[in-house]
Parts: C-alpha cells; structure tokens; sequence
C-alpha cells in the first residue's frame, strides 16, 4: 500500500517502520518520519504525545499486524500448504524485495529490538509482542498442516529466527546466499514434523 493511500496518523506509522527498517531507531528522526509521511512537523506532536517512543513503538506494531497478516496471503496462493512451502513464501518475500530494492531495508522488529532492547522497556515490549503475534498464525498453520501441537509454536518460532538471521546475514553479505540456504536446509526438517498417522497406527 502507497503511503499516500493511508490517512495522516497512518502515513506517519507506516513511515516509521520503513525508515526503522531502513536506518534503526536511533538513526530516524521525528522529521525524517514527517517528510517521509508528508505530513506536517507540528502533527506528530498532535497523534504521537508521547512523543518518539510512542511513534517507534506504533510502528512496531504495525509491522508485528503486518507480517502475521501475510501469513494468511501465503497460505492463500498455496494449492498444497506444507511447512516447507509456507517457510519458503516467508523467504520469498524478502528475496524478491532484495532483488528489486536492493538490501537497505530490514525487519523493523528486529531493528527496534537491537537499539531499544535494554534502553527502553516500552519498546523492547512492543518487539516482544510484535514476534508472539507473527508466530501465533505460524503456528496455528503448522498445527492445521499436521504438525503436533507442542512442536507448531517451538517450530514457528525456528521459522522466523532463522529468517531474521539470514535477513541481517544477507543485508551485510548483500546477496540472497543466507535467505536460500535456510529454505533449504529447514524444509526437510519442517516437512519431516508432520504427523501422517503413522505413529498413531497400532503395529500388525
């Protein structure tokens, strides 16, 4: 969605999270956001009273809505969902992305949790909740798939360490090499958690 295609407060957060992304907390500035937004410098102080931290912490948030919501589009465009497959779709979107901006921008998450994790407890919250709700729909998707329930959430959150990992391996190295490699190397094991109901057949 263009930024233009949002309302002032919403242009504001999403800006945030793409200049987060982009240069880290620290980095992004209150103006930075409003000429991002094109929104006017005196609104900021009118949506966000509490100031930077409240914007970075919306921001967060949004982008926590946002990648649970995605998780829903990947299943979607999937005839057969396996966990393989789903995981791949999480990687795709960042390979794809990689390739047509280049490696400037990030997971905003991950970057709030680096600047502000042991600097500000509101945010390093925020980041917390952010990953419990990208991991629930990954879970709940393992869980529909087949896969046992006390292994869906410990598995999710493997998904989305792993992508986090080769995000930040991938933005240094600038190459894909780090995203390929977790697609790869996790699908088997992904796919080898399903339960097929052999385990629950009583032997002859």
């Amino acid at each position: 969605m263009a930024v233009s295609e949002r309302g002032p407060r919403e242009r504001m957060v999403f800006s945030a999270a793409q200049l987060i992304r982009r240069d880290g907390v620290t980095a992004t500035g209150m103006r930075d956001v409003a000429a991002h937004a094109r929104a006017p410098r005196g609104s900021l102080q009118h949506y966000f009273p509490g100031g930077k931290e409240q914007l970075v912490n919306e921001a967060v948030e949004w982008a926590g809505r946002y990648a649970a919501k995605r998780i829903a589009r990947f299943l979607a465009s999937m005839a057969e969902p396996t966990p393989s497959g789903l995981f791949a779709e999480m990687v795709r979107q960042w390979t794809e992305e990689f390739a047509r901006t280049g490696f400037e921008g990030g997971c905003p998450v991950a970057a709030a949790a680096v600047d502000c994790a042991q600097s500000t407890d509101s945010t390093r919250a925020a980041a917390a909740a952010a990953f419990s709700q990208w991991t629930r729909p990954v879970a709940g998707a393992l869980t529909d798939m087949g896969v046992p329930a006390a292994r869906a959430e410990p598995l999710a959150t493997l998904m989305i360490s792993a992508l986090e990992g080769a995000l930040l391996i991938a933005r240094a190295e600038r190459d894909d090499r780090a995203l390929t490699t977790v697609v790869r190397e996790l699908g088997p094991l992904l796919d080898a958690s399903v339960d097929n109901g052999t385990s629950r057949q009583s032997p002859n």
